[in-house]
């Protein structure tokens, strides 16, 4: 499970990134454009917010999808225990805290910024016979794209209470073309390699994660894997604390074609349903 770390500003970038997406579904950025002290502010901020009663105001749309998702909301795909976490869902057009700066929607620009890099390079190293399958090059397809989620997520400490089995992050797949995940602030992100042993994925400050999602997958039948990846419990009382973690969900637009059988918002909407957040 050789997930590379690739510095961005290297020459090889595009071909180290793309070949890890290819191997291992991830791929690890250092060196990249994305402000470590915008991140640091963002999750300062809403560390407090979380912590607070305000969170409350903006209960989660069904339809929509934005606001705040209560603790146990969601539960992976195939799996009926709900994952031990909290969240809120940003949108360009969605509702967003007033109790918050606006450097979350500034961090958003610039994630979204560097996801149009990242795709660009995807187009231009995957084999022709490969990207020949795409309804249209991999950048246009989230040009305008109303979809593109920054998810905030706050996994609580462990009170002893839980269910046996239930875990902060079940075992699943991406729904989108490619997740950038900014790193966590505590350790507990791990992907499953073919022969079903887990590995552990950085979380040093200045990583951001990259994986391929199922609508890449599905896109480039299956030249890109959709890896399976988890956050496990905290191991020990020590690191027992708060965790936090901010993926930038790149989506197309609701209209292409991913395949013959969906375009996006048809594989969006399926996928909702089957992990509780949408009847």
């Amino acid at each position: 499970m050789n997930v590379r770390k690739v510095n961005y500003k290297d020459q090889n970038a595009p071909h180290e990134f793309t070949r890890s997406l290819r191997q291992t579904g991830f791929s690890v950025l250092t060196d990249h454009p994305v402000d470590m002290n915008l991140i640091e502010t963002v999750y300062s901020e809403w560390a407090d917010f979380f912590a607070s009663d305000n969170k409350n105001k903006y209960p989660y749309d069904p339809v929509r999808q934005d606001g705040f998702f209560p603790f146990k909301t969601e539960n992976a795909k195939g799996q009926s225990l709900k994952d031990l976490k909290e969240f809120f869902h940003v949108y360009s057009w969605g509702r967003y805290p007033e109790e918050l700066s606006n450097k979350t929607l500034d961090l958003y620009a610039q994630l979204l910024e560097l996801t149009g890099t990242l795709l660009g390079w995807i187009q231009v190293e995957t084999p022709r016979d490969v990207s020949s399958l795409f309804s249209m090059p991999l950048p246009d397809m989230v040009t305008n794209s109303k979809t593109n989620l920054l998810r905030i997520i706050h996994y609580p400490p462990l009170d002893g209470k839980e269910e046996d089995g239930a875990v902060r992050g079940s075992a699943h797949e991406d729904i989108n073309l490619i997740t950038l995940l900014v790193a966590g602030t505590q350790p507990g992100l791990q992907v499953k390699d073919t022969n079903g042993n887990w590995h552990d994925i950085s979380c040093d400050p200045g990583c951001l994660a990259i994986n391929a999602g199922d609508m890449l997958q599905e896109a480039s039948h299956g030249y890109f894997p959709s890896t399976t990846h988890q956050v496990i419990n905290p191991g020990n009382q020590i690191d027992n604390k708060s965790r936090f973690s901010m993926p930038l969900f790149l989506h197309p637009r609701d209209e292409v074609a991913l395949s013959k059988k969906y375009t996006a918002k048809e594989y969006l909407d399926e996928r909702l349903r089957e992990i509780g957040l949408k009847k």
